[in-house]
């Protein structure tokens, strides 16, 4: 691939996605303590919703309930991007009492903190009533894994976005609304994809706004000497890339390449490519049946050895660590 968004989304791949709608009467509100979702989509089918999402923590510090928020109406066909694991509240209000609070999976409560037995469960991945007339209908899709690649594109992005309807195609709605409520086999696969689907379409079109929060990568792709060598990095990371040969490539100089690049991306083209590689063998190594050394040729790693040095020197602990810590098996060689 020579586009650093298609390569970026082509690895961020929902794995088992959480879907649901929930249907609400005039005054409703919900609060999210537990948030484990690295990206949300809220997306109100029917009626509106405001969105608050609770400001960003001191690095190191556990979200609070109280803390400051900054609310945001989201109108019918229109969506709120919540990106990182901060708590949210959804309601008919700015200022909307929740009536339910999810403190995590299975653990709900009301306002005031007695335990709750969670929403009215009413069909397939649905609470309420949704043919109820007058009702709210909210559509929300949360990834609940955050790979190495993810980061990339959370760090580009603020807490909260407003999407426009004319941002967010109305028959990718209508499909992810009509998929959510499906019992079927294979359905969490064709949900993951769904999800996806609507993530891009959402980022294309928020990364391409005059004002965009857009990432480096995303704003130098068209440059003219730091673009073509950007996109040779991405299309080929396991090649044995030197600032000459990439300047080759860009038709320029190697002085010109490196400052440049430096100058949109903020580094040097090796170190860039430093890091990228060891997020994507950081995602390689999430998967069960990629092997160390299978990892390390994938990025351009002939010895797994340098490989492992390389990764604990970037990311600071050994693949077997991370692979330990994500729940991936240790490798067998």
């Amino acid at each position: 691939m020579d586009d650093p968004l298609s390569d970026l989304l082509s690895r961020v791949r929902g794995r088992g996605a959480v879907l649901s709608r929930a249907a609400h009467g005039q005054r409703w509100g919900v609060r999210q303590l537990d948030p484990a979702a690295s990206l949300t989509l809220v997306v109100p089918v029917r009626g509106t919703c405001w969105v608050t999402v609770d400001d960003e923590p001191e690095p190191g510090v556990t979200p609070v309930d109280g803390a400051e928020r900054k609310p945001l109406l989201i109108g019918t066909g229109e969506a709120a991007l919540i990106a990182g694991p901060r708590p949210y509240t959804l309601g008919h209000a700015p200022d909307a009492e929740p009536e339910l609070v999810v403190h995590g999976p299975g653990r709900y409560s009301d306002a005031a903190g007695h335990p709750s037995a969670g929403p009215e469960v009413t069909g397939v991945r649905t609470c309420g009533y949704p043919d109820h007339p007058g009702t709210s209908l909210i559509v929300t899709g949360s990834y609940p894994h955050a790979g190495a690649v993810d980061a990339r594109l959370l760090q580009a992005l603020p807490s909260l976005l407003r999407v426009r309807s004319d941002e967010l195609p109305r028959p990718v709605v209508e499909l992810l609304t009509e998929e959510v409520a499906v019992a079927a086999p294979g359905q969490q696969a064709v949900l993951d994809r769904l999800l996806d689907l609507t993530l891009v379409r959402v980022l294309r079109a928020v990364f391409a706004r005059p004002d965009a929060p857009a990432p480096r990568w995303w704003m130098a792709r068209t440059d003219p000497v730091a673009g073509p060598a950007l996109r040779a990095l991405h299309a080929h990371p396991e090649r044995p890339w030197t600032v000459e040969v990439l300047a080759r490539a860009a038709g320029v100089s190697r002085a010109t390449l490196a400052r440049r690049f430096g100058d949109l991306l903020g580094s040097s083209p090796m170190a860039y490519l430093a890091e990228w590689r060891m997020s994507l063998a950081a995602d390689l190594l999430d998967a069960p049946d990629t092997t160390l050394a299978a990892a390390a040729r994938a990025v351009g790693y002939r010895d797994e050895f340098a490989f492992s040095t390389a990764f604990k020197r970037h990311r600071g602990t050994t693949p077997t660590e991370h692979r330990a810590r994500t729940g991936g098996r240790s490798d067998a060689g």
